[in-house]
């Protein structure tokens, strides 16, 4: 495993962290039971993860717990998240300290490296900043908190208005943002400033459905060269992105291989994050994550097919907070 900094924060951090949320909920969402989903944290911690990011809304916190219990605590980086409806920020000062209280409880640890508000949108940030910031630092100073961090909506704030506000406050130390090969946009937007100010970052969207399901990306470059976004020949290929699968001359085995690659070694991109329910998966996507970066051939041609490309592929599970709720 490949460890660094994470920001200002000084934490040694795995450049890949197992994130207990997305569609697998740690195979939880695919019907695998909790004791299947233990020994898939333990594994990852085997293969040298060491950050664990989860939140209340996942429902993954106890097991999370139950399976770091085992382990150092001081060898571990546990990141959990709060969210809160855009219109009843001002009214969650109480409910942000109960829900700390209670992840701390499902956790099973008298302290959390990273507490992150959770899906924070643009028209939230003042209210968030103003109001729930004071009181996160209240808990932090009494050791409840090492960190604090902010990640954001992703499908629902595509130009990264939220984090570009958040990364010049002085605030939180972290922010989760949305990054992948047909969504690059944090390149030039996010991942000059974090660096800036020594905002570690943890990465989302990396795969996800658009290339882990070859048909859902079929049918997103088909509406994509549609519309005149994407060369006319990608939205009629067969294998779409076929020439980033080389593996003999240094190119991927698979798209996710690709994908994970593409995200791990751009600059400013602190820790990748990605969800599974299953133990080869968890080893496949770990040694995608260490393998080397893509060829430059390979990076120059996605850079000009998708460079332009914003708010793709950014479909999160259907119990995400900030789909229906603001």
């Amino acid at each position: 495993m490949e460890y660094i900094a994470l920001g200002r924060t000084g934490l040694k951090v795995s450049v890949a962290g197992l994130g207990c949320g997305g569609f697998s909920r740690l195979g939880l969402g695919t019907g695998n039971s909790e004791a299947d989903a233990i020994r898939l944290v333990r594994e990852a911690f085997s293969l040298g993860v060491n950050l664990f990011d989860t939140a209340s809304v996942y429902g993954t916190e106890g097991v999370l717990g139950k399976a770091l219990k085992v382990l150092p605590r001081d060898q571990v980086v546990i990141t959990t998240k709060a969210w809160f409806p855009s219109s009843r920020v001002r009214s969650a000062v109480d409910r942000v300290v109960a829900s700390l209280d209670n992840s701390l409880k499902e956790l099973g640890t008298d302290y959390v490296d990273v507490f992150q508000l959770h899906g924070v949108s643009p028209e939230a940030y003042d209210d968030v900043r103003e109001v729930l910031a004071p009181v996160l630092l209240n808990q932090q100073a009494k050791g409840k908190i090492r960190f604090l961090g902010v990640t954001e909506t992703g499908s629902s704030d595509p130009e990264h208005e939220m984090v570009q506000r958040a990364v010049e406050d002085e605030v939180w130390d972290t922010v989760m943002v949305a990054f992948h090969m047909m969504h690059p946009n944090a390149r030039t937007l996010v991942f000059p400033r974090t660096t800036a100010n020594r905002v570690g970052t943890l990465i989302m969207f990396a795969v996800r459905n658009i290339f882990s399901k070859p048909q859902r990306l079929k049918a997103e470059l088909r509406e994509l060269a549609a519309a005149g976004r994407v060369p006319r020949w990608l939205g009629h290929a067969p294998n779409p992105l076929g020439f980033l699968l080389h593996e003999e001359s240094g190119g991927a085995a698979s798209l996710p291989e690709a994908a994970y690659r593409f995200v791990r070694h751009e600059p400013g991109a602190d820790v990748v994050l990605f969800g599974t329910g299953d133990v080869e998966h968890l080893r496949a996507n770990v040694a995608a994550l260490l393998k080397p970066p893509l060829p430059e051939t390979d990076r120059r041609l996605l850079a000009k097919y998708f460079g332009q490309l914003v708010g793709v592929g950014l479909d999160p599970p259907t119990y995400m907070p900030g789909l229906s709720l603001h």
